[in-house]
């Protein structure tokens, strides 16, 4: 493993851009080849992931936030190029996902220098003809709803932001009609939120697949029944711990494929908005590499 193409994000702050710097400057000493690509939006990066896949990089790393790693994941998967991760946001949760050090970019960094790889499961999501592939977590209901109105919020920055948007979302929570699709059932029922898992966490730790496994062919999802504001506040500080699935508003569920049809709901997946329900969902065993 000689040639790695870097992508970071030069908007993102100094603090990230000093962490990015320091990755880069430890794979280079570590006596590799590192091509960097500081890009001004989202677009250019997915422009250069793909270019640097088809122009021969052995590894593609993200130096940044889930976003970024979501963007090199759609030019990687099912190619034989490995992505890596220096996790510099606020979610990580790929990085989680892969054991990859949070905090010290050296020391994420060095686990690409090893060069030790491994081959796991990716998430493909289907829709109006499109492809969008995912490593963590599709979320969709009512953290789809909190993320839509994050989104539309300029103020605060950060996790405050989020925080404000799911309390006011919280407020006008209601059931949620779905069509939850597998491969040997269809559910149709009041949910507060449907997640689909190839990894185990999203929002940044939150263990909403606990019992996802990266390798094992098959996608987790976590059904959380309609409720009320009281059990939603039972649920949120268990999911941190995995532990919401022992609830009796929880169900989980194991499937190659999934397909989610409601209204006026959004899928989003590694933190991203793909696009609204409904969406087809199938987990590709061995389509992605990754340094872990």
């Amino acid at each position: 493993m000689t040639h790695l193409t870097v992508l970071t994000n030069p908007t993102a702050g100094h603090a990230a851009a000093q962490a990015a710097e320091a990755a880069i400057t430890h794979l280079r000493a570590r006596g590799l080849t590192v091509t960097h690509h500081a890009a001004s939006s989202a677009s250019e990066s997915h422009t250069l992931a793909q270019e640097a896949a088809r122009t021969g990089a052995r590894g593609i790393v993200a130096a940044g936030g889930d976003g970024l790693v979501s963007i090199a994941l759609q030019a990687v998967a099912s190619t034989p190029i490995a992505l890596g991760v220096i996790p510099i946001g606020t979610g990580n949760d790929c990085a989680r996902m892969l054991d990859i050090p949070l905090g010290d970019p050296v020391a994420a960094a060095e686990v690409i220098a090893t060069g030790n790889i491994r081959v796991i499961d990716a998430g493909r999501i289907q829709y109006d003809g499109n492809t969008t592939w995912f490593a963590t977590v599709v979320a969709s209901g009512f953290d789809s709803l909190v993320n839509d109105r994050a989104n539309r919020m300029r103020w605060p920055r950060g996790r405050r932001r989020y925080d404000i948007a799911m309390a006011l979302e919280a407020a006008k929570l209601r059931p949620l009609p779905f069509r939850i699709e597998l491969d040997d059932q269809v559910i149709e029922t009041d949910v507060t939120l449907v997640a689909v898992g190839n990894g185990t966490s999203y929002g940044g730790g939150m263990r909403i697949c606990p019992g996802a496994v990266l390798d094992d062919g098959l996608l987790d999802v976590t059904v959380v029944a309609a409720g009320g504001r009281l059990r939603l506040l039972r649920l949120s500080p268990t999911v941190y711990k995995g532990t919401h699935v022992d609830l009796p508003e929880v169900s989980t569920f194991r499937s190659r494929r999934v397909r989610l049809s409601a209204t006026d709901i959004t899928a989003y997946a590694d933190g991203d908005p793909v696009a609204p329900l409904p969406v087809d969902i199938e987990v590709v065993p061995g389509a992605l590499s990754v340094f872990a």
